[in-house]
């Protein structure tokens, strides 16, 4: 029998049941949270606009903060609500602990077993130990001072070079994720890879990995249709799988060099990767390479973009709000002086620079959509039914600018802080088990930087028009167009030795 005549039977049988299931699975439960009619087969994917959580929050205004969407046969919940933020991760934080079985876990992530990627149970137990005690611990982070310091002052050189005597024009988002990516490499491997004392290699290696990067934050998400339709997945619907597996093969050779680098060196160091590789000789059968490899990349994708893009809509901000420029400025003059440069150990003595980063992290959560949840139970939420394997979203973007929850909900008010309570309002780093376990790094790292950056220059926007606050379509919040500025260098640069 030729197999080309049935495919028409077998695609009908597959879509009938797709159907099937989405018409039993919407019938199962009742009182699951409201949300727009599903079609067969394709749910509610044809609705689906970018970017997605500015289309979530629309949703809410017709069918309330905690609705439903069908994502093809599977149901999904979208949380924009506080208090139901609250509920899901104190009372049910066990059982949505869990990750969905996604193309870029399978492909990305090692099938699933990255810290982010792989659902709760013993072996994300060991990796959150690992990263909370071993790879981000207190102590671990504080030894990592001076890189900090190192990249923060060679940025603040390259800008004063040409900024002495008055204002001059500057792009700062590819500085910032220069400085950015050298740190967390610096960290994990020891070696920067942008500079002009840079090896060309790793120049082009570091090249590679970001424009790997964001090849893979394109294709990854819960917009994306292939994920939640099987029958796509048959036919490599876009070559979906087809690029994830090259993205996977290039992440792969990289991280294999930045691990075999690493043990081919005589003796160990003050880096990440080779703190795991001691862990390594001593428990071989646990701190196997891929798991090395998963944590390094785990680091690289979530530590690098993330205070980037921060730090550019923290200056972003402050462009258009001058007024919080020059007080974020004197709050510097007043605590530590204009004889020396800010340090890491002055970041508990300036709230006033701690509020401007939390309102930049209020109205621009690095990750505007949560990672997915997955419900390992029947639970409730409010006033809802929510059946198990019900794939979870969190709103963060939608929640943080709430006007029932925040006063002036669209507007840069850093002086909102003072409320007390009001910074456990924050959800940015999510609650519960799964929380960002890089929380207090980013805080430091965007903490130094952008009170350097107040420090030694003044700055005004390049035209007489405000910052374009356009964000791009994307899994992170970035901006759509790079930003640009004036600067000219304060006194306080001749602090830095200069070259």
């Amino acid at each position: 029998m030729e197999v080309f005549p049935m495919l028409p039977y077998v695609l009908l049988f597959i879509v009938s049941l797709l159907t099937l299931k989405l018409i039993v699975g919407s019938r199962k439960y009742k009182n699951v949270p409201p949300g727009p009619t599903p079609l067969p087969i394709i749910g509610n994917l044809n609705l689906l606009e970018l970017p997605l959580h500015r289309f979530l929050q629309r949703l809410t205004q017709k069918h309330g903060k905690v609705f439903s969407l069908w994502m093809g046969s599977r149901l999904a919940v979208v949380v924009s609500s506080y208090p139901a933020f609250q509920e899901c991760f104190t009372k049910h934080d066990v059982v949505l602990a869990n990750r969905p079985r996604n193309l870029s876990g399978k492909h990305i992530f090692y099938n699933y077993t990255t810290v982010g990627s792989c659902s709760y149970g013993e072996h994300w137990r060991n990796l959150r130990r690992i990263t909370s005690l071993e790879v981000l611990s207190s102590q671990r982070i504080h030894s990592f001072t001076g890189i900090r310091k190192d990249e923060t002052y060679r940025m603040i050189r390259h800008l004063a070079m040409d900024s002495r005597m008055d204002f001059s024009p500057v792009e700062l988002s590819s500085l910032f994720h220069d400085m950015s990516y050298n740190n967390m490499m610096r960290m994990l491997a020891g070696k920067r890879y942008y500079g002009s004392e840079s090896d060309v290699n790793d120049v082009k290696e570091a090249k590679e990995f970001r424009e790997t990067v964001e090849e893979l934050l394109h294709l990854i998400g819960v917009s994306n249709k292939a994920e939640h339709l099987p029958f796509l997945r048959l036919f490599d619907f876009q070559n979906v799988v087809k690029r994830l597996n090259s993205i996977s093969k290039r992440f792969d050779t990289l991280l294999d060099g930045f691990v075999r680098q690493q043990r081919g060196k005589n003796q160990r160091e003050n880096t990440m990767i080779d703190h795991l590789l001691t862990l390594q000789e001593s428990q071989p059968e646990y701190y196997t390479d891929q798991i090395i490899k998963g944590l390094v990349l785990a680091m690289l994708i979530g530590g690098t973009d993330s205070s980037a893009v921060t730090i550019e809509w923290a200056i972003s901000n402050l462009l258009n709000h001058p007024e919080v420029l020059e007080k974020a400025r004197d709050e510097l003059d007043t605590h530590v002086g204009q004889d020396r440069l800010i340090t890491e150990s002055d970041l508990s003595k300036l709230p006033y620079l701690k509020k401007i980063i939390l309102e930049t992290l209020r109205l621009h959560p690095p990750a505007p959509i949560s990672i997915p949840h997955v419900n390992s139970e029947d639970i409730t939420i409010g006033e809802f039914n929510i059946p198990r394997d019900t794939m979870v979203l969190v709103n963060i973007w939608g929640i943080q600018r709430d006007p029932s929850l925040w006063n002036k909900a669209l507007s840069f008010i850093p002086e909102r802080f003072d409320e007390e309570g009001a910074e456990k309002k924050l959800v940015a780093f999510g609650m519960g088990r799964r929380a960002c376990p890089g929380e207090p790094l980013a805080m430091q790292n965007v903490g130094l930087t952008l009170g350097t950056l107040i420090q030694c220059f003044d700055w005004k926007r390049a035209t007489e028009e405000e910052i374009d606050m356009t964000e791009a379509n994307w899994f992170s919040l970035s901006r759509v167009a790079p930003l640009n500025a004036l600067c000219r260098a304060r006194p306080l640069v001749n602090k830095i030795n200069l070259k």
